[in-house]
């Protein structure tokens, strides 16, 4: 099968963790994949990934900027065939208390958990429902099924994930496409270091591996 040939598929926050592993999923399995990060990461995740079977492209784009979600649009626009799959898998997180945590970085936050991905899902669900045809999947988490304190703004983000991702589903059901929602638990991602959590019960705790926790926590109920 030739690269023009091959379904596309799309991965938010693939350079580590959950997202690296949907994006090895899918080149597996014969998709090319657009992965996207912020960081200059991104280019060697791709690099170690390629061969598998689907082509990687790497994007580094910050997602949490408001142009971002525009800017990665036009780059998978470019690449010429639609989104058959696309993994909305992007997340932030910090803890502390919030009197007393950066309000900065928890408008970050709520920028990239949930106004980007209901940019992105704005324009793939359209594409998606035009054609009748397309998976979208929304990492969400564990942790959106109950309040989260010293986590209060991540936590309510992952439940803007869910429920937004549920409801999505359901406007969906009656077209080809298909609305996954993914809650993972403490998973060994760089997660717990980038939001100062390491020195929290959780953070310290021995923590799911990634490659399995994207399969074991997948709910489409």
């Amino acid at each position: 099968m030739t690269a023009t040939q091959r379904p596309l598929a799309m991965v938010t926050g693939a350079s580590s963790g959950i997202g690296y592993e949907l994006a090895r999923q899918f080149l597996s399995n014969g998709f090319d994949t657009v992965m996207v990060a912020d960081g200059e990461d991104i280019r060697h995740a791709a690099d170690s990934l390629s061969g598998l079977g689907g082509i990687p492209t790497p994007l580094q784009i910050d997602l949490a900027d408001r142009h971002g979600p525009g800017t990665l649009q036009s780059a998978v626009s470019v690449l010429g065939k639609p989104l058959e799959a696309a993994a909305i898998n992007a997340g932030i997180g910090t803890g502390g208390p919030f009197i007393e945590t950066d309000l900065a970085q928890e408008l970050r936050i709520i920028d990239l958990n949930v106004a980007s991905t209901v940019a992105i899902a704005k324009w793939v669900a359209r594409d998606m429902a035009a054609r009748n045809k397309g998976r979208i999947l929304f990492t969400s988490s564990i942790i959106a099924r109950t309040p989260a304190p010293f986590q209060a703004i991540y936590g309510a983000s992952k439940a803007f994930v869910q429920s937004f991702g549920q409801a999505l589903r359901n406007e969906l059901k009656d077209t080809g496409v298909t609305v996954t929602m993914l809650l993972p638990g403490p998973t060994e991602t760089p997660f717990f270091e980038k939001a100062d959590l390491l020195d929290t019960k959780v953070g310290a705790e021995e923590k799911d591996d990634a490659a399995q926790e994207w399969q074991n926590r997948v709910s489409r109920h």
